[in-house]
């Protein structure tokens, strides 16, 4: 099986793993696990690397601080990272804090999830879920 293109979480810097042993799997510059158990928290500066260099796809959960149904929705988030890894990353972005990404990506509510394959949307859903629909949802759309 071909190497997967995997951005480290930690540093940034661009891995090659081995898809049978990602779990395991460290960055070649910081050592740190390249398959993290929680979301990341994604920036303008981090977007690109993160998600449209990564051959892992990707699940972005978009949310603001003031939104109760967000707030509700992140332990559930967290909880499905858990449930999708390694083969899927998760990540949020702060609307609040970044509203270009919100913008770049036409959210009109929140908390909305978009997942990314190959640095491109695949799909998107809108309103807070558990983590078992979260999952399920994701599992659906990568076939």
């Amino acid at each position: 099986m071909n190497p997967l293109h995997v951005p480290c979480p930690s540093c940034g810097a661009l891995n090659r793993a081995d898809p049978a042993r990602l779990a395991q799997a460290s960055c070649g510059k910081c050592r740190a696990s390249l398959v993290p158990d929680h979301p990341l928290d994604l920036t303008a500066a981090t977007f690109e690397r993160q998600v449209a260099k990564s051959d892992l796809p990707v699940l972005v959960d978009f949310w603001a601080p003031w939104c109760g149904p967000c707030r509700s929705m992140a332990p559930a988030f967290a909880e499905a990272a858990r449930l999708l890894g390694p083969g899927v990353r998760l990540a949020k972005i702060n609307t609040e804090a970044e509203p270009s990404l919100g913008q770049a990506f036409g959210v009109q509510s929140i908390p909305t999830m978009i997942l990314f394959r190959n640095g491109r949307e695949a799909d998107r859903v809108s309103g807070a879920m558990p983590a078992a629909q979260i999952a399920a949802w994701v599992r659906s759309r990568l076939g």
